[in-house]
């Protein structure tokens, strides 16, 4: 059986990159009949935040990467934190000693910089090889049970170590190149190189699906593989996701410049950051980057939009297809149709795709969607009775397909369930324009007439009020957006009139006057 895994630390929130390594491992899993295992790389004391453990968990649920064994779901190679795995780690390493695989190193920091710096003076590759490298393991064994200290690994001499990537093609390193790593330090903590090794063994992992830049611990961990008998995983190094138009690396830093005014004031509508924060606060938070997952939940994009546009990072179906079913994808996902190149992420591609994604959806899902952003802005309560239900699958369908994301409902929406917030440039350019108020009174007017008080019936008297009086229609429907709701952008002005009632828009019609 196909076992993969994902082994994240817990020293930030769920970053895309981190997303999209994860996604192939589970749909490369999903599409064998596989088992997929989450392990929580939690060795490194000093980086390691609890607290950020919950919110990669979260992230992933929330994106529906469900994981068959590890945290919070259990499994028959419990425990799924590395912290807690040490035990396995050192007796791993203790048997290396007995077996001549490895050796006690007593070199000093300073006696280790010192050949480095020789080695570099003679224009040559520094590769450590310790003094007790040839000792008796029985005498490594002693030694090292006398003084703990850190244990090497014994790099083969005049050997080549062969990777066969399921992605990067064949890599050979010869060993004369690789230095005796570091297993085990000497307060008893396993680095990563041989933790992993370790782990992915007893857990029985037959793929290691990741980020390419592990591809130089490949080697290393080979041959930690085969100094403890154990069978090698195959592997399948992921190229990169690059920033957005450049060729460096998807970071936070590089992803802060999409933090704009406009996706700011929506998180704040929302109430995902404290009203007094300032922008630059805001910017600088590592839960809103738009590098971490944590970021587009909070902007109310679909899940399955994600998971569609991660997929297709660096993967593809066909030439063409971009707009790919879960089943579909996990149906055709393979390795081999994995660019060896690194993808770069498009926001603006990804906005296109949610919004694609929100199209799709039942218009009653739309509806249940947009209620928990509505009730953080504080423009619905709790309770939702059947008449504010109503008004809200009005104003829905009203906007869309402005509607790409949840939250944009705030954006061309929010006027419907308060008093106009009026913009001071849409009052000068509509309602302070020569004409404008006589044309608000004429207005009053009519509106007052009408009945029924429909979208239908309010666009044919406007229509023939313009055509009698020789009056734009534009002019009319700028005027009373404005009016109205105090932006000039939204949803039809005669859909919105009708959602608002004869009443409310008279009643704001008024305050416009007076403006």
């Amino acid at each position: 059986m196909i076992r993969t895994r994902f082994a994240p630390s817990p020293t930030g929130y769920l970053h895309i990159g981190g997303v999209r390594t994860a996604l192939f491992n589970w749909l490369f899993t999903r599409r064998h009949g596989g088992q997929f295992v989450l392990r929580i790389d939690d060795t490194d004391a000093v980086r390691n935040r609890p607290e950020a453990l919950k919110p990669i968990l979260e992230g992933f649920r929330w994106l529906g990467i469900n994981w068959d064994e590890g945290p919070e779901v259990g499994g028959s190679c419990a425990p799924y934190f590395q912290a807690q795995r040490q035990s396995l780690y050192t007796d791993a390493a203790l048997r290396l000693l007995e077996t001549g695989h490895a050796y006690p190193c007593y070199r000093t920091k300073e006696e280790l910089e010192a050949e480095r710096k020789d080695a570099e003076k003679a224009k040559k590759s520094y590769v450590h090889r310790g003094e007790h490298r040839n000792t008796r393991p029985a005498e490594c064994v002693r030694l090292h049970k006398e003084r703990a200290t850190v244990i090497r690994l014994k790099a083969p001499e005049d050997y080549t170590v062969v990777v066969d990537d399921l992605i990067c093609g064949k890599v050979e390193v010869r060993t004369d190149v690789i230095g005796d790593a570091v297993i085990l330090r000497a307060d008893g903590r396993a680095l990563y190189n041989f933790a992993t090794v370790v782990d992915d063994a007893a857990m029985n992992i037959t793929h290691v699906i990741r980020a390419k830049e592990h591809l130089s611990n490949t080697p290393v961990q080979v041959l930690a593989y085969q100094a403890l008998g154990y069978p090698v995983p195959k592997f399948a190094h992921v190229p990169v996701v690059n920033a957005p138009k450049s060729k460096d690396k998807l970071s936070k830093r590089k992803m802060k410049q999409f933090m704009t005014p406009e996706v700011i004031a929506q998180l704040r509508a929302v109430h995902a950051v404290p009203t007094e924060a300032s922008d630059e606060e805001i910017k600088n938070r590592e839960d809103l980057n738009p590098a971490t997952v944590a970021f587009y939940q909070a902007l109310g994009y679909l899940p399955a939009a994600l998971v569609n546009y991660f997929g297709r990072l660096g993967w593809s179906l066909d030439d063409k297809a971009e707009i790919i079913p879960l089943d579909q994808m996990i149906a055709n996902f393979g390795l081999e149709r994995v660019n060896a190149s690194p993808a770069s992420f498009d926001p603006e591609k990804l906005l296109w795709l949610a919004g694609e994604y929100m199209r799709m959806l039942p218009l009653v899902d739309k509806v249940n969607g947009v209620i928990p952003f509505l009730r953080r802005a504080g423009l619905v309560g709790d309770t939702i009775d059947e008449a504010t239900r109503s008004k809200i699958r009005q104003v829905v369908d009203a906007c869309g397909d402005r509607l790409k994301i949840y939250t944009d409902v705030l954006q061309y929406g929010a006027f419907f369930f308060r008093d106009p917030v009026y913009d001071p440039q849409a009052v000068q350019k509509r309602l302070k324009k020569e004409g404008a108020p006589q044309l608000l009174r004429d207005m009053e007017g009519l509106l007052q007439g009408a009945d029924p008080f429909t979208a239908t019936q309010l666009e044919s008297r406007i229509k023939d009020f313009c055509e009698k009086n020789g009056v734009k229609l534009g002019d009319v429907n700028h005027v009373l957006r404005v009016a109205t709701t105090g932006v000039m952008i939204g949803p039809g002005v005669f859909e919105s009139l009708a959602i608002l009632g004869k009443e409310e828009v008279l009643t704001r019609v008024k305050t416009a006057k007076g403006i």
